[in-house]
């Protein structure tokens, strides 16, 4: 019966060391599973992280593009503004020159006109005469035919 006994004691010895080892296999294996699994919920968080940083980025873009357009169109006009208040100011700068030199003009033919009228009434003779208002002189041809 010592035999058996020792067979008895060993069997149960060599089942715990199969089943210690098994423990330990199953053990690394659940390890290695549950390492696995972490690994991939961290890639998965930072992906989804990473997504929505990637979001954010092109909101940011397209609100930076607007903000540059905004500022565009409002320089393109503040200049259209004041292109416009130029042109205005010039144009009337140039219709006071014109409207000045007109005066002088119109001035001008008075006086000839009421000196030429003295004279034909003086001389009795008959004048004929064009003038014309050109720019900035006056351009005068006078005929005077006497009878």
């Amino acid at each position: 019966m010592d035999t058996e006994e020792t067979v008895n004691e060993a069997l149960p010895e060599e089942k715990c060391l199969v089943d210690n080892e098994q423990f330990l296999k199953l053990e690394k294996a659940a390890i290695k599973i549950q390492s696995w699994w972490r690994g991939n919920m961290v890639r998965r968080t930072l992906l989804h992280a990473a997504l929505r940083a990637w979001v954010i980025q092109c909101w940011w873009r397209s609100m930076q593009a607007k903000m540059l357009e905004q500022r565009r169109r409002l320089a393109l006009k503040l200049y259209t503004c004041q292109e416009w208040a130029v042109v205005k100011v010039q144009a009337q700068v140039r219709m006071w020159q014109a409207r000045r030199r007109f005066l002088q003009a119109r001035q001008a033919a008075c006086v000839i006109q009421s000196h030429w009228r003295w004279h034909a009434s003086q001389t009795r003779g008959l004048i004929r005469g064009r003038y014309e208002v050109i720019a900035s002189r006056l351009e005068l041809d006078i005929e005077i035919l006497m009878t």
